[in-house]
């Protein structure tokens, strides 16, 4: 399994780049995850927006959230939120937000 470097730790990631212990994420393994799997150099107030409020459902709930439940309370547009997160909602933005893949995600 792929490997990154995040503040002196080795965190491993699962073949398709989402961090293998969710535990282990904070805002640098977001950049770094940024970078290296959705090729962003900078995560801006809006990406800031949806991961915050990925993580926080997440915790709650113990699932990621439904998309027009991340429009509604980050009040950005599904156009906008594909446009920050190239690979889409679902798998980009959770994979940046150090969530599992989610269900049908494909």
């Amino acid at each position: 399994m792929p490997f990154i470097e995040a503040g002196g730790r080795r965190l491993e990631l699962n073949e398709e780049g989402f961090l293998a212990d969710p535990q282990q994420w904070d805002a640098e393994v977001a950049a770094i995850l940024a970078k290296a799997e959705e090729g962003l150099d900078h995560l801006s107030e809006e990406h800031w927006a949806v991961i915050n409020f990925i993580r926080e459902h997440y915790t709650q709930t113990n699932l990621a959230p439904m998309v027009r439940s991340i429009c509604k309370t980050t009040g950005l547009q599904l156009r906008r939120i594909y446009e920050i997160f190239p690979s889409g909602p679902a798998k980009g933005a959770c994979k940046l937000a150090g969530l599992p893949k989610p269900d049908g995600c494909v």
